[in-house]
């Protein structure tokens, strides 16, 4: 009789362990993460390429790739070429469209940065964070021999660049620091700063002073005066930057920042956000 009552025991505690026992967490990647993971590959390639690259990239099942991508094919999110290379497809252009219509703020800086790269005669840019990254968000380039390495698109990390230091510099400290860790790295040129501490206390510096000056951080001979455009929180949404060789910044740096510190606060004034 006791042996029983201890076995009936036993099958009551194991049923309780199961009930309490957590579910295993799945490491399966849901279907809109690989879409995602799809298209920014492709945005970080900004080429047509094959799904096994896209697969071997992202780490993925060459199976579960080929299916998403014929989903996404199907509903226009893709295209494939003849030699069987995906690239974006015409649906997301249209989404792109709807997106931007609604961004007056972009309208804005548009004619901000070509009034300025007018007025300069350089190439102007407009830049934003994406995470731990700068993105070149439009660009007016000058009627020059200078050759800009940065197109729209772009994506650097945040310490080579001004425009990157400014992008954070409205952040509280450890948030900064956070961000700034994750990010920094070593340049081409081997003059970027990525001391986490130094450059957070520069990337606050430059934004109080509403100015961030970088010259070969990120390409030889080349420099970069930006000026953060602010809303109406004092949140860095974007720069717009100055980019030219760096001898002729140097021979006429205070005409470059004053001017380009004028159209930031141009921008922010049309969108209301800043008095005149």
């Amino acid at each position: 009789m006791q042996e029983k009552d201890r076995a009936k025991r036993k099958v009551k505690l194991n049923k309780t362990a199961d009930i309490e026992r957590p579910a295993k967490r799945s490491n399966r990647v849901n279907s809109l993460t690989r879409v995602v993971q799809i298209l920014d590959f492709l945005v970080k390639k900004q080429a047509p390429i094959s799904p096994y690259a896209v697969a071997k990239a992202t780490n993925a099942p060459v199976s579960t790739i080929y299916s998403t991508i014929d989903e996404m094919e199907r509903h226009g999110l893709l295209q494939r070429g003849k030699d069987g290379t995906i690239w974006i497809g015409a649906h997301l252009y249209y989404y792109g469209l709807a997106y931007s219509s609604q961004l007056d703020f972009l309208q804005e800086a548009k004619m901000a940065m070509v009034s300025l790269r007018d007025e300069v005669e350089e190439t102007v840019q407009i830049c934003g964070r994406d995470n731990t990254s700068l993105v070149v968000m439009d660009m007016a380039e000058a009627n020059t021999q200078f050759q800009m390495a940065s197109n729209v698109g772009t994506r650097l990390p945040l310490n080579w660049t001004a425009s990157g230091l400014l992008l954070v510099g409205h952040l509280p400290h450890m948030e900064r620091l956070k961000i700034l860790k994750e990010c920094a790295l070593k340049s081409p040129t081997g003059k970027a700063e990525t001391n986490p501490e130094v450059l957070s206390q520069a990337a606050s510096k430059s934004f109080k002073a509403r100015l961030a000056v970088q010259a070969g951080q990120a390409d030889y001979m080349v420099c970069c005066i930006a000026s953060p455009i602010c809303n109406e929180n004092n949140e860095c949404l974007a720069t717009i930057s100055i980019v030219l060789p760096d001898s002729r910044a140097e021979n006429n740096k205070e005409y470059y920042v004053q001017a380009v510190r004028r159209a930031a606060m141009k921008i922010e004034s049309r969108m209301g956000w800043q008095k005149t």
